[in-house]
């Protein structure tokens, strides 16, 4: 066998990380955008716009709205032209900046899932916003006078992936020096 094209010590755990990093997009990032882009179509082709359908009355229901804004209809006034540039922009950095995160292999496992969360919810706010301009929302928590904004699983998951990152920052254990 030839030296020159035999595994290094160094090519090995970066080989690992390599494949843990693919292991994450095709079990995170690919579903969270599948499921979120394959229920955005459902709500769309199967509801009324601003219909609601109770799930379970006085607390959940499935409502369809089109969302210009970011998640949770934040930035939802801003002008349209500039907000669609923004948003289109600042989703384009985001998928670079945890792409990057993601495939180093310094970053710890936690974060990685955690990114891979946040790029799958990313990925399918954008595809929303590139084809359509607006972002297909349905999932709306309210009771007696508390009412959250209407959501959708892209949402969710940005919102799940910071919370992982956040706790895994503040939970976790400094390296001890051995």
């Amino acid at each position: 066998m030839n030296s020159a094209s035999a595994p290094t010590r160094a090519d090995v755990p970066r080989a690992a990380a390599a494949r843990s990093h693919a292991i994450l997009f095709a079990a995170v990032t690919l579903p969270v955008l599948l499921l979120d882009q394959l229920s955005k179509h459902l709500v769309s082709t199967h509801m009324q716009l601003y219909r609601s359908i109770p799930l379970i009355p006085g607390w959940l229901d499935l409502t369809y709205t089109l969302n210009p804004g970011a998640a949770f209809s934040l930035f939802a006034t801003m002008p349209a032209g500039f907000r669609r540039i923004f948003f289109i922009a600042l989703s384009v950095v985001a998928i670079v900046v945890l792409t990057v995160l993601i495939v180093r292999r310094a970053t710890p496992f936690s974060s990685a899932l955690a990114f891979a969360l946040i790029l799958g919810g990313t990925l399918g706010n954008l595809y929303d916003r590139l084809g359509h301009g607006v972002v297909t929302d349905f999932i709306y928590f309210h009771h007696a006078s508390f009412s959250y904004p209407v959501f959708n699983i892209a949402d969710s998951a940005i919102t799940t992936g910071v919370a992982i990152a956040v706790l895994f920052s503040v939970f976790a254990r400094p390296p001890t020096s051995a």
